[in-house]
């Protein structure tokens, strides 16, 4: 991998990760039409997506401040309530990660069919949630916690948007729009660092290993910068409710590579 294709990877997975059309897709779809060897750039994608993470941290450290203080004074409140929400959401993923962790990542191998049809898939969550009308409760509660963390560990597959995923379940449920936003922007945060911290102490970053450091670091800095504005416009467009165009896009996205593959 070079350093444009770094860049360029670095920028779509920053666009995409918080918009609703699937950022491992994506970057899937990218690295074929790159011709980027897909073997080698398992700890690129981790990277980047870890640059994404720092973008959310950016955008919500109020947020995340005010539930570091909360959670310090020790008793049971509307932060630490939270950060509970958090824990539970983080069960499904975690369990995928510990007991199927090969095989997810033996589907990111440019297996652009497979991404062509996860892009459907996200369509209709993201349509789903634009035509299903529910009144708009307050709160998330541990059910719901489960079930969006169920949806994200879903959306493991290259294809299934992460944030569209969640979204889309947090709306179909009945929460409001800005709560459902805030926790699936912050629910991802430590899953990601936990991947990262095992890539680097695996040894994935070295200059003898994956995609090479200068690459990875190009890649991430792109991610970090576009992820900040990507990050802020979704949060608007959530709160607009314009997901149906998202699912239209997917399904553009889809039927070009699906025919790719035919092809």
């Amino acid at each position: 991998m070079d350093v444009i294709q770094a860049l360029i990877l670095g920028i779509i997975q920053g666009l995409t990760e918080f918009l609703p059309v699937s950022s491992s897709g994506h970057l899937e779809i990218g690295k074929v039409l790159l011709g980027v060897d897909v073997e080698e750039s398992l700890s690129f994608s981790v990277a980047v997506h870890g640059a994404t993470v720092l973008s959310t941290i950016v955008v919500f450290w109020k947020d995340i401040v005010s539930l570091i203080k909360g959670f310090f004074k020790f008793r049971w409140n509307e932060e630490t309530k939270f950060i509970a929400l958090i824990a539970v959401s983080m069960i499904p993923v975690g369990i995928v990660g510990v007991f199927f962790k090969d095989s997810v990542e033996s589907l990111f191998s440019g297996k652009i069919l497979l991404v062509g049809f996860m892009l459907l898939v996200t369509a209709i969550l993201l349509t789903l949630a634009t035509v299903i009308k529910r009144k708009r409760e307050t709160d998330i509660t541990f059910r719901d916690a489960l079930i969006i963390g169920v949806a994200q560990a879903i959306a493991v597959i290259p294809g299934i948007s992460r944030s569209g995923a969640t979204i889309a379940t947090g709306l179909m449920l009945g929460k409001r729009r800005p709560e459902v936003a805030r926790f699936s922007f912050l629910m991802v945060l430590i899953p990601i660092l936990g991947a990262n911290f095992l890539d680097i102490m695996s040894g994935s970053f070295s200059s003898e290993a994956g995609a090479g450091v200068l690459p990875i670091f190009v890649g991430f800095i792109s991610a970090f910068v576009v992820g900040v504005f990507a990050c802020k416009i979704m949060i608007k467009l959530i709160n607009q409710n314009r997901l149906i165009w998202f699912a239209l896009y997917c399904v553009v996205v889809a039927t070009i590579a699906i025919v790719s593959f035919i092809l």
